[in-house]
């Protein structure tokens, strides 16, 4: 199975072409056509990286970013617009987004973020494993 990724955007035209293409890639691939849906599968299943609309009616991409810091820190998102503004996107990087990619994204481009957002996120999950075990040790004095 392939990386695990959660693709989520308002455009269902977009949602189906793109899952469809990401899967004939190799990737595991779940959509979400509103951000509250998306939030919702994100406290449900692992992801290895988030595909994120940035322009959203209702919740907009910056409010899932920073719901998805909340829940799952460790969790990659890379987000994609097709209203970029240099503005957003330094937002959204500083509110922990991996990437910020202007629509029609490169599919090639966005398999490669994908496969750099599945690494980081095992780095940061390794980290995140052994400060767990070194509290224990310290905690029990194994």
């Amino acid at each position: 199975m392939g990386d695990k990724v959660l693709l989520v955007d308002d455009e269902t035209d977009f949602l189906s072409v793109m899952s469809e293409r990401l899967q004939t890639r190799g990737f595991d691939v779940e959509t979400s056509d509103s951000a509250k849906n998306a939030v919702d599968q994100i406290e449900e299943t692992d992801y290895d990286a988030v595909v994120l609309d940035l322009q959203m009616p209702g919740m907009d991409g910056i409010e899932v970013l920073k719901q998805i810091r909340e829940k799952r820190p460790e969790l990659q998102v890379i987000l994609l617009t097709g209203h970029g503004s240099v503005e957003k996107g330094v937002e959204a990087i500083k509110l922990g987004a991996m990437d910020f990619l202007e629509k029609p994204a490169d599919l090639e481009m966005i398999s490669e973020k994908i496969k750099k957002a599945k690494q980081k996120r095992m780095l940061i999950m390794d980290k995140m494993t052994e400060k767990r075990i070194v509290d224990i040790v310290n905690r029990y004095g194994m």
